[in-house]
């Protein structure tokens, strides 16, 4: 939760609140960072849909800056489409319970005939994934291959704002994204909605250097979860032969 808390703050000093723009217009130098990351950071604003944001800086919808994608259910009735399981395939369900914002493994798995039947396919490591329904906003960055359901938006590596960046991004505008859906049965956000929402887009170089100090805080957060998941492997392995008797500790005289 520290480690989270550290790069939410940093997100939004740089990219909400742009500190280290408001210091250089004073005259200032922008603080925790080194010169050549100040550097990347503009002196002045300039005005936009958005309002005053950081001069240089582009606003453009956010299908334009990512590439987001959903995904599908197979027949849960035809088997061969879920044996052998092969491949990892998550519905929000996986979210709902997880300590982090990491996804390690999932609850079912597809064989290639049901992976074939998802539009999207498998999907990289380091996707973000984001609840679409049921409810909207549960974030993951996902941590193998994986396929979707329907009750997501993924948003893939490789675009001009990183998944990183925008796990950040989609907590600072969770209510601007639950305020664009709709629904009778229960509220949803379609694609459609989500890609026209508006997003800064900083320089190529400050979102790098954005991804490189939050990588470092997230790989420790990962290596921290996957501890946990081993240990807590360990102790329902071996509890209930404890308690059975099965299993006998040597007591030190």
């Amino acid at each position: 939760a520290t480690l989270e808390a550290i790069a939410q703050a940093l997100f939004k000093s740089w990219f909400v609140d742009f500190d280290p723009v408001r210091a250089k217009l004073e005259g200032r130098a922008p603080e925790g960072m080194d010169e050549a990351t100040a550097a990347l950071f503009p002196d002045g604003f300039e005005a936009s849909e958005l309002g005053l944001v950081p001069r240089g800086w582009r606003v453009l919808p956010v299908g334009d800056a990512v590439d987001a994608v959903g995904g599908a259910t197979p027949d849960t009735k035809n088997p061969s489409y879920w044996e052998p399981a092969i491949h990892c395939w998550t519905t929000p369900k996986d979210l709902s319970g997880i300590a982090a914002p990491v996804l390690l493994d999932t609850e079912r798995k597809l064989s290639d005939q049901g992976l074939a039947k998802i539009g999207s396919g498998a999907l990289p490591v380091g996707t973000l994934l984001l609840s679409s329904r049921a409810p909207i906003g549960y974030l993951a960055l996902a941590q193998v291959p994986l396929a979707i359901n329907q009750g997501y938006i993924a948003m893939l590596p490789g675009g001009l704002l990183p998944p990183l960046y925008m796990l950040f991004w989609c907590r600072q505008n969770m209510e601007n994204i639950k305020g664009r859906a709709n629904g009778s049965t229960f509220m949803e956000i379609s694609k459609k909605a989500f890609r026209p929402i508006s997003a800064l887009v900083p320089s190529p170089e400050l979102v790098q250097a954005f991804a490189g100090v939050a990588g470092v805080l997230f790989d420790k957060l990962i290596e921290n979860e996957k501890q946990a998941q081993t240990l807590a492997t360990l102790r329902d392995t071996l509890l209930p032969r404890l308690i059975s008797g099965q299993l006998r500790l040597p007591i030190p005289v």
